[in-house]
């Protein structure tokens, strides 16, 4: 399958409407997971990160694949922003840990800047209540790299928690807003956050 059908594909396949994720303005699900930060694994704890400041959550259907890969690097390029306004950013997939080693550490990519963590049985995104699906039925899929998927994706969808725990703001992929648009709305709303502006 070429590149550019997978990446449509899996715009189709989990960038619909969310139907039911977390509410704006209650607590964040808490988790603790295995991530790897350039190339290096450590267990990623959300109420320990929320300790330091606001932390946008984001999901993606998967690492080395197109949408992903662009969100990854316009997070990446944009890190410094979002410590500026004092916010931690980790992405969230149902990548295998291994995978994920390799995305965080590819300079196109995570680029050693953006932590990344595994999600591989659905839990962290069923618990923000994401729709979690595979791709289309009988049809195997590869990544950027021509590696099979062998997971299900997660809806795009990033999630600012403030440092109370609550969710200040989601930011779905949906209605024509692009992965690097995703990233954009995010740094904005932290950087509004920062500035004591509300959030909207």
């Amino acid at each position: 399958m070429n590149r550019l059908l997978l990446a449509g594909l899996l715009s189709c396949a989990v960038s619909a409407q969310a139907f039911a994720a977390v509410a704006v303005g209650t607590t964040a699900p808490t988790f603790k997971a295995q991530a790897s930060l350039a190339g290096k694994e450590f267990t990623y704890d959300l109420s320990k990160a929320l300790k330091k400041g606001p932390v946008v959550v984001y999901f993606y259907p998967g690492a080395f694949t197109g949408g992903c890969n662009i969100q990854a690097h316009t997070f990446a390029e944009d890190m410094d922003k979002f410590k500026s306004a004092g916010a931690t950013v980790i992405g969230v997939s149902l990548d295998k840990i291994e995978t994920l080693n390799a995305f965080s550490s590819d300079p196109q990519y995570c680029a050693g800047k953006l932590p990344v963590a595994s999600d591989a049985d659905g839990s962290i995104a069923k618990s923000f209540d994401l729709t979690v699906k595979g791709g289309p039925p009988g049809m195997k899929m590869k990544d950027t790299r021509g590696v099979e998927i062998d997971h299900q994706f997660a809806e795009r969808t990033t999630f600012i928690v403030a440092k109370d725990g609550k969710i200040a703001a989601e930011v779905a992929t949906v209605n024509g807003m692009t992965p690097a648009g995703n990233v954009e709305k995010s740094l904005q709303i932290v950087q509004d956050m920062a500035a004591g502006k509300p959030v909207g």
